[in-house]
This record gives C-alpha cells, sequence and structure tokens, in this order.
C-alpha cells in the first residue's frame, strides 16, 4: 500500500515521509488547488518534479520518491482534475497550457530557481512543453515512454476508457480493474497494484469509483486530426528547443512511444538520449530497483551541476 502521509519539520526523522500538501492556481474559469506530495528535507535546495500520466496520480511516483529522497526534496503533483486536486470548473481548459501554467505556480510555492523533472506519459508531455520555453527552470528532464509523436493505436486505445465512470462493490475489485487498464505496466505483484492503483479510486455511497474528472476527456475526445497534428508540431519545436539533457526511456513493448520515434528524439533533441526497458510496454513503472536506478543514474550524475 502506499506510504501514510505524515506531517514533518526540515531535520526530523520524518521529514524523508511523504507530507500533503496543495497550491493554489488559476484557470480563465476560476481558481482551483492542486494537490502534491512531498519528500525530503524541504529546506533542500534540489528539487525533482515527478509528474504522472493522463488518469493516474503522484502516488504512482512513491517508490521513486523513497530512493531519492535523501538526495532530493521529491515533489509529486496530482495534475488538476486526478488525485486529490480540484476539478476545473470548465472542462475545455483541461489541455498542457493549463497544466504548465499550473506547475509554473507549483515551482513559484517551492521557492527554487531550478528543478529536475520526471515526467511518465502526460507528465512527460508537460515537461517537454515547459522545459521548451525560454529560461525554463527544467535543468533534467526524464521523458517516462512518450514523445511528441504518440501512436494512433495507443490513441484508439486510450478512447476506449478515459472519461469513463466505471463502478465497483469492492475495493479489490476497482483495484483489479484499474491493474487491467494498466496491464503493460509490467508484471508488478498483487501488492504493487494495490499501492499505486488505492489512491486513483474513492467510496463513494458504498461504491467504489476513480477519483478522477471525467472531463479530462472533453479536450481528447473532441480533438480533430487538424487539432492533432498542430499539437505533435509544437511539440517537436518545444522538444528541438530543449537545451537541458534528457533521457528518454522506452518501454520495450509499447503501442504508444515507437522506437523510430525515439530515434527521431535523439536526433533531433540538443542533448537527448535514450534506453529501453525489456519485458514492459506503455509505461515502465519505476517500482523495481533496476528501473530506479535508471532515474538515479540519469538525475545524480554529476550531481553538483546546477546545484
Amino acid at each position: 500500500m502506499s506510504a501514510p502521509i505524515v506531517e514533518a519539520t526540515s531535520g526530523t526523522s520524518e521529514a524523508f515521509e511523504p507530507r500533503q500538501r496543495y497550491v493554489q492556481c488559476a484557470s480563465p474559469a476560476g481558481l482551483h488547488r492542486v494537490a502534491y506530495t512531498e519528500w525530503g528535507d524541504p529546506a533542500n535546495p534540489r528539487v525533482l518534479v515527478c509528474v504522472h500520466g493522463l488518469t493516474r496520480s503522484g502516488r504512482d511516483f512513491d517508490k521513486v520518491a523513497e530512493a531519492l529522497c535523501r538526495e532530493y526534496r521529491v515533489v509529486c503533483p496530482d495534475i488538476v482534475g486526478r488525485g486529490l486536486s480540484d476539478w476545473l470548473a470548465d472542462s475545455k481548459y483541461y489541455g498542457i497550457a493549463q497544466y504548465v501554467s499550473d506547475m509554473v505556480t507549483l515551482i513559484a510555492r517551492l521557492n527554487v530557481e531550478t528543478v529536475d523533472w520526471f515526467g511518465t506519459s502526460m507528465g512527460g508531455l508537460i515537461g517537454t512543453a515547459f522545459a521548451g520555453l525560454p529560461n525554463s527552470p527544467i535543468r533534467k528532464l526524464l521523458l517516462n515512454d512518450v514523445g511528441p509523436h504518440i501512436e494512433p493505436a495507443a490513441l484508439k486505445r486510450i478512447g476506449e476508457y478515459v472519461g469513463k465512470a466505471p463502478e465497483f462493490e469492492t475495493l479489490k475489485e476497482a483495484i483489479g480493474h484499474a491493474a487491467a487498464l494498466a496491464a503493460s505496466f509490467g508484471p508488478l505483484t498483487g501488492e504493487e497494484w494495490a499501492a499505486i492503483n488505492t489512491p486513483l479510486l474513492r467510496e463513494r455511497e458504498g461504491r467504489w469509483g476513480f477519483r478522477y474528472d471525467p472531463g479530462i476527456a472533453v479536450p481528447f475526445t473532441a480533438a480533430t486530426d487538424e487539432a492533432n497534428a498542430a499539437g505533435e508540431a509544437y511539440l517537436w519545436h518545444a522538444f528541438a528547443s530543449i537545451k537541458a539533457p534528457v533521457l528518454i526511456v522506452r518501454g520495450e513493448t509499447s503501442d504508444l512511444l515507437s522506437r523510430e520515434t525515439v530515434e527521431q528524439m535523439v536526433a533531433r533533441g540538443q542533448a537527448a538520449s535514450s534506453c529501453e526497458i525489456p519485458g514492459v510496454g506503455h509505461a515502465p513503472a519505476f517500482l523495481s530497483p533496476d528501473q530506479i536506478d535508471v532515474a538515479r543514474r540519469f538525475f545524480l550524475e554529476s550531481a553538483t551541476d546546477g546545484a
């Protein structure tokens, strides 16, 4: 199960346990709160921001945070509309521009000049757009199984479940359903599925369902081919503009990020490299020590740079 949330102060042993925080952000439709889990010394100027996929939550990164919170202040937001964050008053604003805006506000709250960024799927797209901006605070960027081009088969697969609001009789049944949707994460244990899927769920009137706002599907399902092409062109431009080191991690059997796209990213990036995780698809869960070590080596090599 997920680690419990505690309150802590700098300098205590509890500083290395997760703490629940909130920051107020704005959209054109009004104000909303973004929840984030924070690990490590809150006075540490070295910050790692970990951002989840489309229907997931920041608690996906508990194992990464546990592993790196001695070196980093690790911050794992629930993107608006997911997890413990508020839902937007107007669903049409769910999109990369709003998410980047919220992350700018979050980093201002953290009061640091630079951050490293670990983005899985949607979190990687947010990181790409953010890192491609002039004077971006992102110092290093890990893109977990995502790139500017998303394979049509993956878009079709995602469209078949996102925005649906199934209900379940028991938490166990709900966890199993979430695990089935994310089966390509890898061969996880029942305990691991429970740990990363329980935060996605909540009980209402004796039945269990997903926490995320079904409205996140509105922009996704309304997008035209022309809009998708424009979005991809924007992301390629943003990616090519990134000066920070980028590590592209691909799951060996991913249906979302092809090897051809990875090759193009390495060729077009200013400081891009790649690696492939065997035996998994979209997206590597980064729960196992060998996968976490990929992130550790990328973020902590030349650790004094940019500190």
